[in-house]
């Protein structure tokens, strides 16, 4: 009896392959001729590339998630303060603005026994912002205060306010210094690689049709694994090019190194300046100097502050001296949710004598690595470029956040893969 032979159990079709062959790190093997003509160099980058963001991605991604979730939401700050705090507002006044020293005493007596440090006028129809803050004694409080009456608006503990944890979140990780600082600016300077090496491992193989689209924009109609790839592999290309910046301006205030190289490259070679020396010979030693009309001299430093700015524009920060022999600084802000192009005035809070800048003076007056420096703030939260530019930075920052998930998501499936 002739017996038929059995069916092969496999067949092989050519010119089929998965339609994500020319993703750079995705678990599927391409054996055709062209890619073993790559080069031993570009397999090892790659590979070294793969190990590199899988790592350290593993390490850093609980930091990653917090810091770019508390980055998010700080991108609308303003917009949100504006919205929920009211006493930061007031109407404006036929007459003119109280002096400061007016501010202060109301505020003082919100708080007895503690010390201002910082008044702020924010235009003409917003509140006067008066901060009682000192670390080593443990209090931060701000007092309201209207600037036409004097009236008290709102007396608030810092401590509570949700924007003030949001970003003690994003600085620290709700850490005492130094260690959430040290822990944030590591993390910051891991992610900058891990950025560098999605980039190489994102980067196709081939730059044909189907590689560009599959690079480029996610599937959505896909099944959730290959959808968890793309959401990772995409958006966080895209997200790439935002965040670099922001995590650069954030290593600049975390190593000096940075910052200084920054300051050298944009002054054209110049050495970052020290902290200046010279106003030191001229700060008073004792309250006895002050002035002899008996004038408080924080007037007088309001009254030359209000002849060269309208300080109805803007915002006016006049930065207390901590101690007898410290100076008070007066920082001017042309508008509102910018910092860069502010003016810096320094003066003896003695005798109300303008003395020398320190590292920054007038905006103006700044050479491009000063100006290069001034711009990390506005930059990092995406205010240099407006609310469009603040709105890039918080969608980054979400799918940033959204990154150690997806990326843990493929790891775990390719580890099962491999067990099985």
């Amino acid at each position: 009896m002739h017996v038929a032979e059995k069916a092969p159990t496999h067949i092989i079709q050519t010119g089929q392959e998965p339609d994500t062959a020319n993703r750079g790190h995705l678990p599927y093997p391409d054996k055709s001729k062209k890619k073993k003509n790559n080069g031993k160099k570009q397999s090892f980058f790659r590979k070294l590339a793969g190990v590199l963001h899988l790592w350290l991605g593993l390490i850093s991604g609980i930091v990653i998630i917090i810091v770019a979730l508390t980055g998010a939401i700080y991108a609308f700050q303003p917009e949100l303060t504006d919205a929920f705090q009211p006493y930061q507002f007031v109407e404006k006044a036929d007459g003119p603005m109280l002096p400061v020293s007016r501010i202060r005493s109301i505020a003082e007596a919100q708080l007895p026994g503690k010390t201002v440090s910082r008044i702020t006028f924010s235009g003409a129809e917003r509140s006067v912002g008066v901060s009682f803050n000192k670390k080593k004694e443990g209090y931060y409080y701000m007092v309201y205060v209207n600037p036409y009456n004097g009236k008290v608006l709102q007396v608030k503990d810092m401590d509570r306010d949700f924007f003030r944890q949001v970003l003690n979140g994003h600085m620290h990780l709700w850490l005492p210094d130094p260690v959430g600082h040290y822990i944030i600016i590591y993390a910051t300077l891991i992610f900058g690689l891990i950025i560098i090496s999605g980039i190489v491992l994102w980067w196709p193989r081939k730059w044909s049709k189907s590689a560009r689209k599959q690079s480029f924009s996610v599937k959505l109609n896909a099944s959730p694994k290959r959808l968890n790839y793309d959401l990772h592999n995409v958006l966080g290309f895209y997200a790439s090019w935002v965040m670099i910046f922001v995590v650069f301006t954030g290593l600049v205030w975390g190593f000096d190194a940075v910052r200084n190289a920054e300051y050298w490259v944009f002054s054209g070679g110049k050495k970052y300046p020290a902290k200046e020396k010279t106003a030191a010979a001229k700060r008073p030693v004792a309250p006895r100097q002050q002035m002899a009309s008996g004038e408080d001299p924080l007037d007088r430093i309001d009254a030359q502050i209000r002849e060269r700015y309208n300080i109805a524009f803007g915002r006016t920060q006049f930065l207390l001296p901590s101690g007898e022999k410290g100076t008070l600084t007066v920082r001017y802000f042309p508008e509102q949710k910018r910092s860069f192009n502010a003016d810096y005035l320094v003066f003896d809070p003695y005798t109300a004598a303008i003395l020398p800048a320190g590292v920054r003076g007038k905006y103006v007056d700044a050479d491009g690595g000063d100006k290069a420096n001034r711009m990390n703030y506005d930059i990092h939260t995406g205010a240099i470029g407006g609310f469009p530019l603040r709105l890039i930075v918080f969608l980054a920052a979400l799918v940033t956040a959204s990154l150690p998930v997806t990326g843990f998501y493929i790891w775990w499936g390719k580890r099962k893969k491999k067990q099985r």
